[in-house]
This record gives structure tokens, C-alpha cells and sequence, in this order.
């Protein structure tokens, strides 16, 4: 059985909601990321924050990234998946919330993040073509 720890990227870190958004910013250039997990100050998971978040929820509104914190902007309940849980498990998670990265946590620390690119290698091209199917069509329609 293929599990999260089987095909997440290792590597993945937190930040911390206190830090600004100009922090996140370049956190996430330093590591070639475009998402990060936020982490409460008991490291738990409160959110993730994407380049996009940054761009359309701080920066297109007028706001300064050196003043708004990575925790303003966690919103809704963070979604995630443990380490040891199946590849079915992990699609379904990313599908029916239509989310694109998903934390891999084991003994309830961050381990990793599964990304599109991630489930590109290891899955079928009929797994690949639902996950498309379900997560942009549902986006798509959004916008």
C-alpha cells in the first residue's frame, strides 16, 4: 500500500501565524514553494497560505504584507492527512475539499506536503485525469 510518507515532499516547513506576509513571501522563495502551512504557537495547524492568498487577499486590497500577519489570513479549518494513511485516502482528502497541497503530519508534527506534482508521479493517469476533473472544474466554475 502507498501511503502520504511515500509520495509527500519532505522538507516542508511551518510558519508562524504571528509572522507579517512579507515573511511568508520570502520563506517561500527561499524554499521554490508557493504554500505554506501556519502553524498556532503550539505548532498545530491553523491554515496554509498560498502566494496567491498574499497577492488577491492582502496586496490587491490595498494592504501592507509587512503589517498583516500569516494567522489574518487563515481562514476555514485547515485540512491535512497523517503520514501512514493510503493514497486513496489522500485523493479523496484533496478532491472533495478541492485543495491543491495537503499537509502529511505523523505524531501531530508537520513531516510534509503532498502537491499536485506529488500525486503526478505516483498515480495512474486515470486517477490523475479525476483529480483534475474534480478539483479545476469545481475551481473553474468558481471563478
Amino acid at each position: 500500500m502507498t501511503t502520504a510518507k511515500d509520495i509527500m515532499h519532505t522538507g516542508a516547513q511551518w510558519i508562524p501565524a504571528h509572522e507579517t506576509l512579507d515573511r511568508a513571501a520570502q520563506l517561500m522563495r527561499n524554499l521554490n514553494v508557493g504554500a505554506l502551512p501556519i502553524a498556532d504557537e503550539h505548532e498545530r495547524l491553523c491554515g496554509i497560505l498560498t502566494d496567491r492568498d498574499i497577492v488577491i487577499g492582502c496586496v490587491a486590497m490595498g494592504h501592507d504584507p509587512a503589517k498583516v500577519t500569516c494567522g489574518e489570513m487563515a481562514k476555514g479549518t485547515p485540512r491535512w492527512v497523517e503520514s501512514n494513511a493510503d493514497v486513496g485516502a489522500v485523493l479523496e482528502e484533496m478532491q472533495s475539499h478541492q485543495i491543491r497541497r495537503l499537509p502529511v503530519i505523523e505524531d501531530k508534527r508537520l513531516v510534509g506536503m503532498i502537491s499536485e506534482a506529488d500525486l503526478a508521479q505516483h498515480l495512474s493517469d486515470e486517477q490523475i485525469k479525476s483529480f483534475c476533473m474534480s478539483v479545476y472544474s469545481a475551481s473553474a466554475s468558481a471563478s
